[in-house]
């Protein structure tokens, strides 16, 4: 059995790793007996921590906030996260948070071991960051990460105001899930309920509703991956135009000539497919299309298709 200094410790650890906890659970793990984890509750109760305590067959414990931050227990791991984040936070897409990052990384690097230490200088003296040839991405608040990370934890349904390319605003209702940054900005891949189906949401367009919504059991992840779900999501949503072009060869050669962020590929017959894709205007989207070197036609897109008779006349002058 550890002492009791060391079991506190334990407990603390245990409570800020993980949302809830029941006294058996936390028994368990500490090698006591349920009277004993009420008793170390009660101490980190006296020495600041807010915990909080439901009783019944389903009650247990958590943390609870209190009036003050109680110090937090880091493993190393966990310390060296944390202090390389802050650093690349001291200068990343989170409005207001640079000067905020500085003071908390001071007060970490100052209490880091020097293995610890020397491992974060280490990174961060051979991490090169690599500006976009393109605009930076937009900042967004802190707060609206915060609450977003909280919703996606506790499993809480949202309801947000989320603004769409053209500045029209609509009330979406979703189950969050997942919090991704790509590319420069933050984006919310949740449940919409609305539309009943999965979608990936930019941050820096939504502004949630407070109160959140009631708890909901959560559903099963796309069974792409997140990470795959949010690549091609945000590829189909982040432009302005979009096109659905006919392609006169077999999905099986488009795809092996298309990276699988370019579009959404969809099967006609075995010699030809649809090619849902974006791009910033239409001429930039019939460059790539001309770099497929294989037939196609304009199925929906207006714009596509004038852009495709004026080059077509350019290249034919080109010729006489």
């Amino acid at each position: 059995m550890l002492e009791t200094s060391a079991r506190l410790l334990k407990l603390l650890s245990l409570m800020q790793a993980h949302q809830h906890w029941t006294g058996p659970e936390l028994a368990s793990r500490l090698g006591v007996t349920t009277r004993t984890v009420r008793n170390d509750v009660e101490r980190l109760r006296s020495l600041g921590y807010p915990v909080d305590a439901t009783p019944g067959v389903a009650g247990g414990y958590r943390l609870g906030a209190g009036a003050a931050l109680p110090p937090l227990l880091l493993d190393d791991e966990e310390a060296v996260a944390v202090a390389v984040g802050l650093r690349t936070a001291a200068g990343g897409s989170v409005a207001g948070i640079e000067e905020t990052s500085v003071r908390a990384l001071a007060k970490l690097e100052q209490v880091l071991p020097s293995r610890l230490r020397h491992r974060v200088n280490a990174l961060q003296s051979y991490l090169v960051s690599v500006p976009s040839a393109g605009p930076s991405g937009p900042v967004v608040d802190p707060s609206v990460l915060t609450t977003l990370a909280a919703v996606c934890r506790d499993h809480e349904q949202l309801r947000f105001d989320y603004a769409t390319h053209s500045g029209t605003t609509s009330l979406r209702t979703a189950e969050p899930y997942r919090l991704a940054h790509m590319r420069g900005r933050w984006y919310l891949v949740a449940y919409d309920l609305d539309r009943a189906d999965w979608r990936t949401f930019r941050v820096d367009r939504l502004t949630p509703r407070i109160p959140t919504g009631p708890r909901f059991t959560p559903r099963e992840l796309p069974s792409e991956g997140v990470a795959s779900y949010v690549d091609r999501g945000v590829s189909q949503a982040m432009w302005e135009f979009r096109a659905r072009i006919r392609v006169l060869a077999p999905l099986s050669v488009v795809a092996a000539r298309l990276p699988a962020t370019a579009g959404e590929l969809t099967e006609i017959d075995e010699s030809s497919c649809y090619l849902d894709a974006g791009s910033d205007d239409p001429g930039m989207l019939l460059r790539y299309l001309s770099m497929l070197d294989l037939d196609f036609s304009v199925a929906e897109a207006p714009e596509l298709a004038d852009e495709v008779r004026k080059l077509a006349t350019r290249y034919a002058r080109a010729l006489d």
